[in-house]
């Protein structure tokens, strides 16, 4: 599973208004006294129509304003969250002020709808908007926004009866590096009674049936099968030579009569486009010097026809990382992508490597062990002052050799913290271990 974002929701607040009020100043001297607001000007938001920003201020028409209440309504604005920068200024002649807001909008996120089967995502997007203004589908990474959507959310399921509370958390999207707000209700009861692939291979697999259990009796998260699908079922397509499989959102359905359903039941329905199966094409290498083109090819178990498996693909990848990280390429990058001919079903990869600096040990620091401790990891480490540095090496000493070099002595511990202390100036790599 990738790893996930959680922050507590008053944490992300706090962090917003802390930023957002440091961006927040005045454009020019405000004048000392007060008066009646007359109007309230917004500009710079390319996602939001002014009026409902205006709104969002808290200031109005016809009300008595003095200097600190455009102060406070500026502060509003940035604690949403959906801006990156807030400035004001306003006029004033005789007991008429205009307030005028300039605001940037700050990067927008996708949300989700994690575990709402009651409701369409349509459904509930429209639901949010009439209770949320500034809505339009997206949110910010952090701001008082988020909970206000969630409060809508947790009113609409209220009106078909559904208990409990929304939360939401930024979170990693499955299979990516991307990020989006996932919104969940807390305490929901419904549990996934079956699985339905709509595509036949994911349907007869045997090990991915073996598999369903990760979600079968499970509580119903869209989430929890999105990761399914890339962790478990993109794999088996993979090995298929299905290189663009695509997933599309799955859905939920109550089981049993669909005029009853029953309350704590849902089928899920993974919707698959398998797309065609490839065969092997090549490979094209740019940017590498250290490692011959015949050298990296010979790290590619495919030949010209045979199948293109995708797992055996990411796996030389994996494969030539390693090979570079053997020869103290420890920061080198290797950028594959992927040609697809559907035509002809047929498909090669040109992969762009960044070498970088190749990196010699430097010095080896120790910290959390015994005088006898120190003395046999140092015994065992294999890799001299001024030698190339070896990844892998270090790898496998971190996964197996210090335990092994403790032997019989009475020490154990929990865990190690590593940290490869590089200095491009001098091609040097210090390792640090902490041993906890």
């Amino acid at each position: 599973m990738r790893s996930s974002i959680l922050l507590p929701r008053a944490s992300l607040l706090l962090a917003s208004v802390l930023f957002f009020v440091a961006s927040v100043r005045a454009q020019t001297p405000i004048p000392s006294g007060s008066g009646t607001l007359a109007a309230v000007q917004v500009s710079g938001s390319k996602r939001f129509p002014a009026e409902p920003i205006a709104a969002a201020t808290g200031l109005r028409i016809g009300a008595p304003v003095q200097r600190d209440d455009f102060q406070a309504a500026a502060d509003r604005l940035a604690a949403l969250g959906l801006f990156s920068n807030v400035r004001f200024r306003f006029s004033q002649q005789g007991d008429s002020v205009k307030a005028e807001f300039q605001v940037e909008d700050a990067p927008a996120l996708p949300i989700e709808f994690d575990n709402f089967p009651w409701f369409t995502d349509e459904e509930l997007t429209q639901a949010v908007h009439q209770a949320v203004p500034l809505f339009d589908g997206t949110a910010p990474a952090n701001g008082t926004v988020l909970d206000a959507i969630a409060d809508a959310l947790t009113k609409t399921l209220g009106t078909r009866n559904v208990k409990g509370s929304v939360e939401h958390a930024l979170v990693t999207s499955p299979g990516s590096d991307s990020q989006f707000q996932r919104f969940t209700l807390v305490g929901a009861t419904l549990k996934v009674s079956a699985v339905d692939f709509t595509d036949a291979l994911a349907r007869t697999v045997p090990g991915l049936q073996d598999r369903l259990s990760d979600l079968v009796g499970k509580p119903y998260s869209r989430y929890a099968v999105e990761v399914f699908e890339m962790e478990q079922v993109r794999p088996v397509y993979f090995e298929h030579a299905h290189l663009g499989v695509r997933f599309e959102r799955p859905r939920a359905r109550f089981a049993g009569d669909p005029n009853r359903p029953l309350p704590d039941s849902v089928v899920v329905i993974v919707p698959i486009e398998p797309g065609p199966a490839y065969t092997w094409d090549g490979v094209t290498w740019t940017g590498n010097a250290a490692l011959s083109s015949a050298a990296l090819e010979k790290l590619v178990p495919l030949r010209a026809g045979d199948p293109a498996d995708g797992m055996k693909i990411l796996g030389s990848w994996e494969r030539v990382r390693a090979a570079y990280g053997q020869q103290g390429y420890i920061e080198s990058k290797v950028q594959p992508v992927a040609q697809l001919d559907d035509a002809s079903r047929r498909a090669s990869y040109q992969v762009a490597i960044t070498e970088g600096p190749q990196y010699h040990m430097g010095d080896l620091v120790l910290t959390g062990l015994s005088i006898e401790g120190e003395r046999r990891i140092r015994a065992a480490w294999k890799i001299s002052k001024g030698q190339v540095f070896d990844q892998t090496y270090f790898d496998a000493f971190l996964e197996k050799g210090a335990r092994e070099a403790f032997g019989d002595l009475p020490f154990h511990y929990d865990q190690i913290g590593r940290f490869l202390r590089t200095d491009p100036k001098t091609s040097t790599v210090d390792v640090l271990l902490d041993f906890r």
